[in-house]
């Protein structure tokens, strides 16, 4: 019997029907309740308010690809942030060498992770989660807990999360390059196999041949690279660097590629449903705020409404649906 397409998704990929039936409930709803969701303007708002959770969510597929975890991300942001404006403030450094600096201070960060866990055998969620610890503690300690203002005659540092081209904000046309090159990273490289292949079998990769340490290393440093990316998005757009930056931040990006599909246990991976997974919270907490519910209940409704979405996700993943059993591609 031919299957509707709904069905097929299902049978494939269960958590990318599930996130995709869960973004469009969301815009059903509040296209209803909020007139001005639906508009061309509030749509590109989301994308560059969010376009640094896109941005390490998909870095944060390929680390949980493997098995790993990295909770640093929002300190690391933040220490990025706090390091472009100490160098083009304080350092008076040209511009450029600036926001070299602070992609630098995030690999170095990610790369930090990646060889406690790699070379030490610590586990990745207690390096990440006394790392974060470390870069957050460093950015109170330089900015001493105030606001560092990017110098006025900078503007190339306020680019990157301000400026537009054309009827398009940068931030989102970097986003869309930055998502592109990690789906095409994970689905049609041979790193991206390795990386797959770590999370499902990590022994028999080794065994293949595979430089396992050196794939997981690089994974981590990507890490760090996109949480500085990200920090210079959101430093960009307040216009000064803060240590608070990016606080609870990890937990979003996590929330929304676990929603995406991606498993915990690791093995598979979606750069696409962890991208739909961020778009889905987003639509979620910009709606809410449209409708004007309390922003207290918001973050309230926002976090049932995720559990209550992945709980469907790993239903989906373990049920027959529409007549089909568990697909392979999910074990």
């Amino acid at each position: 019997m031919r299957l509707p397409k709904a069905a097929l998704l299902l049978e494939r990929q269960p958590g990318l029907a599930s996130v995709v039936c869960l973004l469009l409930v969301c815009v059903l709803i509040f296209s209803f309740c909020a007139p001005s969701f639906l508009s061309l303007a509030n749509f590109l708002t989301i994308l560059r308010q969010n376009a640094g959770s896109f941005i390490s969510a998909a870095a944060m597929t390929l680390v949980i690809t493997t098995g790993g975890i990295d909770l640093s991300i929002g300190a690391v942001a933040a220490f990025s942030g706090i390091a472009m404006a100490v160098l083009a403030t304080f350092w008076h450094l040209p511009s450029v060498l600036a926001l070299a600096g602070a992609l630098l201070a995030g690999t170095v960060a990610g790369t930090t992770n990646g060889l406690l866990i790699t070379r030490i055998g610590m586990a990745p969620f207690i390096v990440t989660l006394a790392t974060m610890s470390v870069f957050r503690g460093l950015s109170l300690l330089i900015a001493q807990g105030y606001s560092l203002p990017l110098p006025e005659n900078a503007p190339l540092l306020e680019w990157p999360g301000r400026g537009w081209i054309g009827p398009f904000p940068v931030p989102a046309v970097i986003m869309l390059g930055c998502v592109a090159a990690a789906g095409i990273t994970l689905h049609c490289t041979r790193f991206g196999r390795y990386v797959t292949g770590i999370g499902s079998n990590q022994e028999g990769v080794r065994r293949t041949g595979v430089n396992v340490r050196r794939v997981s290393l690089t994974v981590y440093a990507l890490s760090g690279l996109a949480a500085a990316l990200s920090g210079i998005l959101m430093t960009g757009r307040l216009g000064s660097a803060s240590s608070n930056i990016g606080v609870g931040f990890e937990l979003d990006v996590i929330a929304a590629v676990v929603l995406g599909g991606t498993s915990l246990a690791g093995g598979y991976g979606s750069v696409i449903g962890s991208a739909l997974g961020i778009l889905t919270l987003a639509c979620l907490k910009n709606g809410l705020i449209l409708a004007h519910v309390s922003p207290f209940l918001t973050q309230i409704l926002t976090g049932l409404i995720t559990i209550g979405a992945i709980w469907i996700n790993m239903t989906l993943k373990g049920r027959v649906i529409f007549g089909i059993g568990k697909s392979d591609h999910d074990d």
